[in-house]
């Protein structure tokens, strides 16, 4: 049995075929711009929050005597605001800065940089673990290098972190979050950061905790 292709029916495949194509790249496009603008609401929304937050807490300390039976800042509770809201990650250098929420899923990562849930808070003893996508939030990582410093800033105070190590590992690599007795910050995202595709490892950076480095709430933009 032989199929016979015409020159008309040729023509008619190939315009169903540029339709649908056109389609696909409009509906990519367009979910591209969704994710764009999503994050960028949220980025925008969060930083106001978090801004509000602290002068809020600014004014209500505002008079208030420190008593010697007052716990230190260290040994605050954690503070975890409306929405998962944490605080800010900044590294200067790099022109880094984004909002960190709770968790690690589809919809924070797509949004925030992620706290790792079962990791310490910043502020807190153990390591502190953040992740984030290479091909946003945590793209500058690339450019990273040993003593930079990384800024969090929290509802419970500013903590400085000086960047000590990077390495890359494979996905299945967990040990690098385990617990710390000290003040550790882990940053994670997934490496080589222009791979196509899911990547094959991860990009870690591991930061110590700069002496004396909180000060308590932190200041609010004006």
């Amino acid at each position: 049995m032989r199929l016979v292709v015409t020159g008309r029916s040729l023509k008619g495949i190939l315009k169903w075929a540029q339709r649908v194509l056109f389609a696909c790249a409009v509906s990519l496009l367009g979910y591209v711009g969704f994710v764009l603008v999503d994050a960028w609401i949220f980025q925008k929304r969060e930083s106001g929050n978090l801004e509000r937050l602290l002068r809020e807490q600014r004014a209500a300390n505002k008079g208030q005597p420190q008593t010697k039976a007052s716990a230190p800042p260290e040994a605050a509770p954690a503070i975890v605001g409306p929405d998962g809201l944490i605080g800010r990650i900044e590294i200067s250098r790099l022109g880094l800065s984004a909002i960190i929420a709770e968790g690690t899923d589809k919809t924070t990562l797509r949004r925030a940089v992620g706290h790792i849930l079962g990791t310490a808070l910043p502020g807190e003893l153990g390591n502190a673990g953040l992740a984030g996508h290479r091909d946003t939030f945590f793209r500058p990582l690339r450019d990273i290098l040993q003593n930079d410093i990384i800024t969090l800033t929290t509802l419970r105070g500013e903590y400085r972190y000086r960047v000590v190590s990077t390495r890359i590992v494979v996905p299945t690599e967990v040990s690098v979050l385990d617990p710390n007795a000290s003040e550790i910050l882990t940053l994670v995202t997934c490496y080589p950061f222009y791979f196509v595709g899911a990547a094959p490892n991860r990009f870690i950076v591991r930061a110590e905790r700069v002496t004396g480095s909180a000060s308590g709430p932190p200041r609010a933009s004006p």
